[in-house]
């Protein structure tokens, strides 16, 4: 039991050092120099201020915040259109065969990102898989754009962030309690308001997971614009590695990092208020 209790501990404490160094100092880093200037090096240096907090108020700014929030928005509706049947079917097949159905959802996650995002694009070049398909059916007589466009990297972020929903909705559905919605349909309910009224409620936990799992991350992959969207369509991800990489502006990035994270801790804060009215509506 000693033994047990200091293995424990040790890796309690390995984790915490690990957390400390390379996650809260870094973001605490990030934060200091948000506060700071930017020299003639184009680096940082001690000058104090709230320029950089300010400088995103600029309506050029501002508008690549909001198109960065509708476009993970909008990423987020699709992969939960898609990924909910797609879980809800998964769950009503035989037990014996669901690992062998999720193993094909996780696959994905075996290649590179970036691999499989210059995958998409190839589908839908010119002359690509997408456009001689169309062609060949009759459909159009010439390839249409269908690459660099807004669509390509909406096609590209749902493809990539897909399997992020599926998983968390496919936990929640699998634990669903089939007893309630027997019952439901033993007092009359027909098969849409079972799901409405069972069914979607007591899956709320995993669908609100899963779109956290889906947005947040939509909010930074900047190369699948880069890559889909020939980079102009610019988003937060895209403008923060150009303030560090190309600008050398790293306090104002820093400062947009930190407005991004501020963000994201909203939601996260907003996700454990709804889980714990959810369990307390449950006691009840």
């Amino acid at each position: 039991m000693r033994n047990a209790n200091l293995f424990k501990t040790s890796i309690i404490l390995l984790l915490s050092v690990w957390l400390a160094v390379f996650v809260l100092v870094p973001n605490l880093l990030v934060l200091v120099a948000s506060f700071l200037g930017r020299d003639e090096s184009g680096f940082i240096k001690f000058a104090p201020s709230f320029d950089n907090y300010l400088r995103l108020l600029d309506p050029i700014y501002l508008r690549v915040f909001a198109h960065s929030l509708g476009l993970a928005l909008l990423t987020t509706m699709v992969c939960l259109g898609l990924g909910y049947p797609f879980a809800y079917f998964l769950a009503q097949f035989r037990p014996s065969l669901r690992p062998v159905l999720l193993t094909l959802v996780i696959v994905p996650f075996w290649t590179n990102s970036l691999i499989r995002t210059y995958a998409i694009r190839s589908l839908l070049a010119a002359k690509g898989l997408m456009n001689n398909t169309l062609i060949a059916l009759g459909l159009i007589d010439e390839p249409i754009r269908l690459l660099y466009t807004g669509s390509a990297v909406l096609i590209g972020m749902v493809y990539i962030l897909l399997p992020f929903m599926i998983l968390p909705l496919y936990s929640a559905i699998e634990k669903l309690d089939r007893r309630l919605v027997e019952a439901a349909a033993d007092l009359g309910a027909g098969r849409w308001r079972r799901f409405w009224h069972v069914t979607l409620p007591l899956t709320l936990p995993g669908i609100i997971a899963g779109c956290l799992l889906v947005f947040m991350p939509a909010l930074g992959l900047f190369f699948i614009a880069d890559v889909l969207g020939g980079s102009r369509d610019l988003l937060v991800g895209n403008f923060l590695k150009d303030q560090f990489l190309d600008a050398r502006d790293w306090p104002f990035g820093a400062a947009a990092s930190i407005v991004l994270i501020g963000l994201l801790l909203l939601f996260l804060s907003a996700y454990a208020y709804s889980l714990k009215q959810f369990s307390a509506e449950e006691n009840h």
